[in-house]
């Protein structure tokens, strides 16, 4: 009797935990936006971002670089950048504080100290702010 209370007890465990992960690590909506370049949300600005690392590294610190420019084309040279993001899925903001450390010319931004800690479905915003206003841009990334 007492090996069938373990065998059960076994089984629930099991059971419970199984039922956790699925709920901790959902595979990403099968419509995720996953470009990497598209207007910000009042449509001041079109951002591009690309990774300086390719594949994106996880685990590891790391750098992108957002090109900024008007919806006519020009670059975006005078722009304050601030980085935030997380774990739609999950419920928590990214595990660094990323910053845009440089502009390299034609609206280039890098931004560094980015770490992705899992895999996973990751957003990445940038709130854009420069003579032009202020406006926001999410993108998705899937590791």
């Amino acid at each position: 009797m007492r090996k069938w209370l373990v065998v059960a007890i076994a089984i629930a465990v099991v059971a419970v935990a199984g039922y956790f992960a699925m709920h901790m690590f959902p595979p990403p909506p099968a419509d995720l936006d996953l470009a990497r370049s598209k207007p910000s949300a009042a449509g001041t600005y079109v951002v591009s971002i690309e990774p300086e690392a390719d594949p994106i590294p996880q685990g590891r610190l790391h750098s992108w670089i957002a090109t900024v420019k008007r919806p006519e084309g020009a670059a975006v040279t005078d722009a304050m950048l601030t980085i935030d993001g997380g774990m739609p899925q999950h419920g928590h903001g990214l595990p660094t504080a990323p910053q845009a450390t440089e502009h390299l010319g034609e609206g280039r931004y890098r931004v560094e100290g980015v770490r992705f800690n899992m895999n996973g479905w990751w957003e990445l915003r940038l709130t854009i702010d420069s003579s032009a206003g202020q406006d926001a841009v999410t993108f998705n990334i899937v590791l």
